[in-house]
């Protein structure tokens, strides 16, 4: 991965106050029953993440940070506590209730892509606007309009097989944008990607968040990557313990001039070395 500087130290915390937040916790909790023994994967989680920011959420194993990756995307409920998305409280909603708005308010990218290999990109993108129940013209056209962003627009009859990591995961991104979601949920989207693919797919999200104000989440262990963001959390037994406005941020755009793709380092390993006399 790209190197950049460290997340900064607990001196550099501040804490935002958001009137126009898309993300809102409020003390939420979140505990499993295994059997006898029960696990606090969340011990009173409080955050706000306002409309068109870009946040990085760090943290180790065991931190609480999938636990809250998964209630961020209403694929859980908090033991206890409320969870506001875009002005909703998603907190006891139903199963299909929940489902309703994943798919309408939440755009889901994931480190293993999790493309359909045996249909093209323009139908693996389209793929959510089928289940939002949207017109087969219009279900299209938003289609091929979200690959178009992620500068894929001729690859579109392509299958996943016919793509590199880096193409598949901006189809993946491509998909995710096409129902035109509050947020973009991103899960390890670099985790497996080389490094100069990996410093593309942020000039992505960080043009999607500066150019079209998209609110960007990212979740990564890597802190180069988070210091694409503007904004990092870090996790810590279950508790957010860093709330950090990232001071030297790196900008994609300006990183990826400085480094070479992987076919220049295999060039570099055929060259046969120059003969002495």
């Amino acid at each position: 991965m790209a190197t950049g500087a460290a997340i900064p130290e607990e001196s550099e915390i501040t804490r935002p106050v958001a009137s126009d937040a898309v993300i809102a916790l409020e003390n939420v909790h979140k505990t499993y029953d295994l059997g006898e023994i029960q696990v606090h994967a969340l011990r009173g989680v409080s955050l706000e993440i306002r409309r068109g920011e870009f946040v990085a959420i760090m943290g180790a194993s065991g931190s609480g940070k999938s636990t809250l990756m998964n209630i961020l995307g209403c694929l859980d409920r908090p033991s206890k506590g409320r969870y506001l998305l875009d002005g909703i409280d998603v907190s006891q909603l139903s199963k299909v209730e929940l489902a309703h708005i994943r798919n309408r308010k939440i755009g889901f990218v994931f480190q293993q892509f999790n493309l359909l290999s045996r249909t093209t990109a323009l139908e693996n993108v389209e793929l959510p606007t089928l289940y939002a129940g949207i017109p087969p013209e219009e279900r299209v056209t938003r289609a091929r309009q979200s690959l178009e962003r992620v500068g894929l627009a001729d690859r579109a009859m392509h299958h996943p097989s016919q793509l590199s990591g880096g193409q598949q995961q901006r189809v993946a991104i491509a998909r995710a944008l096409v129902n035109k979601p509050a947020i973009l949920l991103a899960d390890e989207p670099t985790g497996n990607l080389d490094s100069r693919t990996s410093v593309e797919i942020m000039d992505i999200l960080q043009r999607l968040n500066e150019n079209e104000g998209l609110t960007v989440v990212l979740v990564t262990h890597e802190p180069d990557i988070a210091n694409y963001a503007q904004r990092a959390l870090e996790f810590r037994d279950g508790k957010m313990r860093k709330d950090i406005y990232i001071q030297k941020r790196l900008i994609a755009r300006e990183v990826l001039p400085t480094l070479k793709s992987p076919d220049d380092d295999d060039a570099d390993e055929e060259t046969p070395a120059p003969q002495t006399k």
